[in-house]
């Protein structure tokens, strides 16, 4: 799994962050997406996945 975000259309909601604090965080001069492993292991796939899916402005892109 190969994760890239954009950071222009991030809205700054955290979902990311909720979902998977061990590969995004919020940098917090404006609280825009910050990728912390854009390689993550096996075990934290599902929660990559559930962070795409609950980003409000789609700005998290997996590859497979």
């Amino acid at each position: 799994m190969k994760i890239e975000t954009t950071e222009d259309t991030c809205v700054a909601a955290g979902q990311c962050v909720l979902s998977a604090p061990n590969v995004f965080a919020q940098r917090a001069e404006d609280g825009k997406v910050e990728l912390l492993d854009d390689d993550p292991p096996a075990a934290e796939h599902d929660l990559v996945r559930e962070a795409a899916d609950f980003c409000p402005s789609a700005s998290i892109h997996i590859q497979e």
